[in-house]
């Protein structure tokens, strides 16, 4: 049997444990669980700023896509508009409008609307 081993009539020896051991590896964890923590602050942060920006990016691209709509319903108004100028007979509402021009044998009535009923005073 070996040296120490139980049931041999030596008394063993234990050896204590010196505070020096014990505090360096406390405070090896301590350093461990505050380098852990900072990576994790770090990449929360970094990842809290890609968010911001994904969602600052949205609210560009919403806005975008609006403008995008409101200039293709534009171009459809002016294609149609172009399309009714190309035809001769479509001029004409045009033509008597900006021009006040008429053909022979016509005439361009102007309607005005008619005037605000005065109310009169009552005796």
């Amino acid at each position: 049997m070996a040296n120490g081993a139980p049931g041999n009539g030596r008394p063993r020896t234990v050896k204590r444990r010196t505070r020096a051991p014990l505090v360096l590896r406390v405070a090896g964890r301590l350093s461990m669980t505050a380098v852990a923590l900072l990576v994790f602050a770090l990449i929360a942060i970094q990842f809290a700023r890609v968010i911001q920006q994904n969602v600052a990016l949205a609210g560009d691209l919403a806005t975008t896509q609006g403008e995008i709509t409101a200039l293709q319903a534009r171009r459809e108004w002016q294609m149609r508009e172009v399309r009714r100028l190309e035809d001769p007979e479509g001029t004409v509402p045009d033509i008597h409008d900006r021009l006040k021009l008429v053909r022979p044998n016509e005439a361009i009535i102007f309607v005005s609307p008619a005037p605000a009923a005065v109310a009169t005073p009552a005796p």
